[in-house]
């Protein structure tokens, strides 16, 4: 049996284990407790990521990406304050670390703003939800259906069928225009016709082709008016509601059945004219 005799160790060797032992004593009721910190800190940040992710689950709109991206974002605050912590036990001045991460952060912050407020607009996009994935919108000019959302950029497919990757600070800074949010919406058709036909039989004919449509909703009630007296026609409003789904079709269906109609009717649909008088003058 293997014995260790202490006294036959150099004094070098026993000085070495003196000190360590002497460092157990001192930090090992420091280290126990961080190490103790450490797993506590680690434990409830993952309660705390768990029960992020589940809060976030029953909203409707919350988006799939957000979710976990929240939830990992809540784990790592919770991990800094624990560092924190666990440096703390041992003496050191967390202040002066907290000031340094500080001040790393706000350089960071700044080499990184436009990153940063892209990321930041993409959190408020998948958040807010003004639009979703199938809406056809106009964000400050840029015009087309979406196709994805993600933190840094939204793809939108544009009426031409091009793929348009835009910055999402560029979206969210802009006015956005949904034009697939309502279930319903509006469309005016001016029609201009001449200052010798019946105005009357013309808006008659008209509204026929409104409510004749089904596609034309009866509530709000579809309306003709005289809407302008032009420099060369009486401009007469066709004016309707439609689901969001039928508005192109129906306009456009209109569109046909108005010239149609009109025609076969013996209305004439004037182009713009100016007369010309010209003065001769007597000779200087």
């Amino acid at each position: 049996m293997l014995g260790f005799d202490l006294d036959k160790v150099d004094k070098s060797t026993r000085e070495m284990i003196d000190g360590v032992i002497a460092i157990f004593v001192e930090y090992g009721v420091d280290i126990m407790g961080a190490v103790a910190l450490l797993v506590v800190g680690w434990m409830i940040a993952g309660w705390v990521r768990r029960g992020v992710r589940h809060a976030l689950d029953p909203i409707p709109r919350m988006d799939d990406t957000l979710k976990p991206f929240l939830a990992r974002l809540s784990w790592y605050v919770i991990m800094v304050f624990v560092l924190v912590a666990v440096l703390n036990q041992f003496g050191v001045q967390t202040t002066s670390i907290i000031a340094v991460l500080g001040a790393a952060g706000l350089a960071i912050g700044l080499a990184l703003q436009g990153t940063l407020s892209n990321v930041s607009s993409g959190v408020m996009l998948l958040l807010l939800r003004p639009f979703n994935v199938g809406d056809y919108v106009d964000a400050g000019g840029i015009a087309g259906t979406v196709v994805e959302i993600g933190l840094f950029n939204s793809e939108i497919k544009t009426a031409q069928g091009l793929c348009l990757i835009v910055p999402n600070s560029k979206i969210w800074s802009s006015p956005i225009t949904n034009f697939s949010r309502n279930p319903t919406r509006r469309f005016d058709l001016p029609v201009g016709i001449g200052y010798n036909d019946d105005v009357d039989g013309a808006m008659t004919l008209l509204k026929g082709l409104l409510v004749g449509d089904a596609r034309v909703l009866d509530d709000p009630e579809p309306l003709v008016m005289v809407q302008e007296l032009g420099d060369s026609a009486v401009v007469i409003n066709m004016r309707g509601w439609t689901k969001t789904e039928d508005f192109w079709d129906t306009v456009w269906d209109l569109n046909r059945a108005i010239k149609v109609d009109l025609d076969a009717a013996g209305y004439s649909i004037p182009f713009p004219q100016r007369d010309v008088h010209i003065i001769s003058g007597g000779e200087a």
